[in-house]
Protein backbone atom coordinates (compact mmCIF):
# COMPACT_ATOMS: atom_id res chain seq x y z
CA UNK A 1 0.00 0.00 0.00
CA UNK A 2 1.53 3.38 -1.00
CA UNK A 3 1.83 6.27 1.44
CA UNK A 4 -1.32 8.41 1.67
CA UNK A 5 -0.81 11.83 3.27
CA UNK A 6 -4.53 12.00 4.19
CA UNK A 7 -3.96 9.15 6.68
CA UNK A 8 -1.02 10.93 8.39
CA UNK A 9 -2.40 12.85 11.40
CA UNK A 10 -0.27 15.39 13.29
CA UNK A 11 -1.16 15.46 17.00
CA UNK A 12 1.56 17.92 18.05
CA UNK A 13 4.18 20.13 16.43
CA UNK A 14 6.50 22.82 17.76
CA UNK A 15 9.62 24.44 16.30
CA UNK A 16 12.63 26.42 17.45
CA UNK A 17 14.67 28.59 15.08
CA UNK A 18 18.16 30.01 15.19
CA UNK A 19 20.08 32.10 12.64
CA UNK A 20 20.73 29.21 10.25
CA UNK A 21 18.25 26.41 10.93
CA UNK A 22 14.95 25.28 12.39
CA UNK A 23 14.35 22.16 14.50
CA UNK A 24 10.82 20.76 14.70
CA UNK A 25 9.44 18.20 17.14
CA UNK A 26 6.19 16.53 16.02
CA UNK A 27 3.95 13.62 16.94
CA UNK A 28 2.31 11.76 14.06
CA UNK A 29 -0.04 8.82 13.76
CA UNK A 30 -0.46 7.05 10.43
CA UNK A 31 -3.75 5.32 9.62
CA UNK A 32 -4.87 5.50 13.29
CA UNK A 33 -1.73 3.60 14.32
CA UNK A 34 0.68 4.16 17.17
CA UNK A 35 1.76 7.78 17.70
CA UNK A 36 5.43 8.37 16.93
CA UNK A 37 7.82 11.23 17.67
CA UNK A 38 9.54 12.91 14.73
CA UNK A 39 12.42 15.40 14.89
CA UNK A 40 13.35 17.29 11.73
CA UNK A 41 15.95 19.88 10.78
CA UNK A 42 15.56 22.53 8.10
CA UNK A 43 18.38 24.83 7.03
CA UNK A 44 18.16 28.30 5.48
CA UNK A 45 19.40 28.70 1.93
CA UNK A 46 20.91 31.89 0.47
CA UNK A 47 17.45 33.36 -0.10
CA UNK A 48 16.43 32.75 3.52
CA UNK A 49 14.04 29.90 2.62
CA UNK A 50 14.02 26.74 4.72
CA UNK A 51 14.93 23.44 3.07
CA UNK A 52 14.80 19.94 4.57
CA UNK A 53 18.11 18.60 5.84
CA UNK A 54 19.18 15.36 7.47
CA UNK A 55 18.98 15.73 11.26
CA UNK A 56 22.37 14.14 11.86
CA UNK A 57 24.16 15.01 15.07
CA UNK A 58 22.95 17.72 17.40
CA UNK A 59 24.90 20.14 19.56
CA UNK A 60 24.31 20.32 23.30
CA UNK A 61 22.61 23.69 22.77
CA UNK A 62 20.23 22.22 20.19
CA UNK A 63 19.33 19.35 22.50
CA UNK A 64 18.68 21.78 25.35
CA UNK A 65 16.41 23.83 23.05
CA UNK A 66 14.24 20.89 21.96
CA UNK A 67 14.20 18.88 25.20
CA UNK A 68 11.22 20.83 26.65
CA UNK A 69 9.37 20.31 23.36
CA UNK A 70 10.07 16.56 23.49
CA UNK A 71 8.72 16.42 27.04
CA UNK A 72 5.61 18.33 25.96
CA UNK A 73 5.17 15.97 23.00
CA UNK A 74 5.41 12.95 25.31
CA UNK A 75 2.46 14.29 27.31
CA UNK A 76 0.41 14.49 24.08
CA UNK A 77 1.17 10.87 23.16
CA UNK A 78 -1.37 8.33 24.33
Amino acid sequence: MPYDSKLDVCAFTKSVENESSRLTVSVYSYNKGQEKLQITREIKDNQGEYKFSKLGRMTKEEVNEILPMIQEALKKMS
